[in-house]
């Protein structure tokens, strides 16, 4: 009975997490269309609903009854196949992805991630890295040159800033002695990583701005030169496939700065809140800078992008990394 009782509590939360990850895209548009508008000194959506607030619906209904078109000289399989890549392994990611402890439901103790893996930080890059074939097939397979392009810029963005993000977050498991995000958690119950791995954290975000391809890097679909890069060629179903995978890895992205470097759900002990109430109070915070941060930038010229990655990043996060080592001793 106890084992049928794990199950049904396992599929319950990978339920819950499957319906909030889809959703959420929906009210993060509206959030950044108002954010846009404030810094733009306009009033952002306003027509649809109350301040605008079914717009998202709105668009959402109309990007779902659009043509599904696709180009005569497409590689079908790929053109078809490329979206689903994209969007499965920002998913995946959530698995390891804890927002607190464990809560008490009914008199069920109940934690609130779905899988305690020991190599959780590990899995995660690993799967995040798999969203760049998705990428690359939509670029190939919509046999146009914006979307080659667009494609290619992706692939040298990707090995460029995954091997420096990759880099900054082992000072974070030096100081936790796991690569497991709950012990990485407890491990900032005194003290939250930020303050003793502050080049760390710099380089993690710098290289998450280039992940999630948002502006001061989004080279990848740059409006201006690609018409919107990859996936130039797609519309309807397909398109928002695209689309919810990029808010996803910006929500994954916060989550992990989070957890990483800035005590997960360990909070302020002067201003007590439920550890949950920390954790996604920091998370909309993320969410909020990287928002911020797209309509405050300009896109950097795509030499400028490979400099940054490799001159700057790269030596940064070793440095972090002896430094680390050095304070160890």
């Amino acid at each position: 009975m106890e084992s049928f009782l794990a199950i049904g509590l396992i599929i319950g939360k990978l339920a819950v997490v499957i319906a909030i990850l889809f959703v959420l895209p929906i009210p993060l548009t509206w959030i950044e269309r108002k954010i846009a508008g404030h810094i733009q000194q306009r009033l952002g959506p306003m027509r649809v609903g109350w301040h605008g607030l079914l717009q998202p619906v709105a668009d959402a209904i109309k990007l779902l009854t659009k043509e599904d078109h696709i180009p005569v000289e497409a590689d079908r399989f790929l053109f078809t196949l490329a979206p689903i890549i994209a969007l499965v392994p920002p998913f995946l990611v959530f698995v390891a992805i804890p927002i607190g402890d464990s809560v008490t439901i009914f008199g069920t103790e109940v934690t609130l991630y779905l899988a305690d893996m020991n190599v959780a930080l590990l899995y995660i890059l690993a799967v995040a890295g798999i969203e760049v074939y998705g990428v690359i097939f939509a670029g190939w397979a919509s046999n146009s040159k914006y979307a080659v392009l667009g494609s290619l810029r992706t692939c040298a963005q990707m090995i460029s800033y995954e091997i420096p993000m990759g880099f900054s977050v082992i000072g974070v498991v030096m100081l936790a002695h796991s690569m497991s995000l709950l012990d990485i958690v407890e491990s900032q119950a005194g003290l939250w990583n930020v303050v003793t791995q502050p080049l760390g954290f710099f380089v993690f975000f710098v290289a998450g701005l280039a992940e999630a391809q948002r502006i001061p890097f989004d080279l990848p679909e740059a409006e201006g030169d690609l018409g919107a890069g990859y996936h130039t060629e797609y519309s309807g179903m397909r398109f928002s496939f695209f689309m919810i995978s990029e808010y996803l890895i910006v929500v994954f992205l916060s989550a992990l700065i989070v957890i990483l470097f800035f005590g997960g759900w360990h909070g302020i002990p002067v201003i007590p809140l439920p550890p949950v109430v920390w954790f996604l109070l920091k998370l909309s915070f993320f969410i909020w800078v990287f928002m911020w941060l797209r309509f405050t930038f300009p896109r950097y010229r795509y030499d400028q992008l490979m400099s940054i990655g490799w001159k700057v990043l790269l030596p940064l996060s070793l440095a972090n990394i002896l430094i680390s080592g050095v304070f160890m001793i």
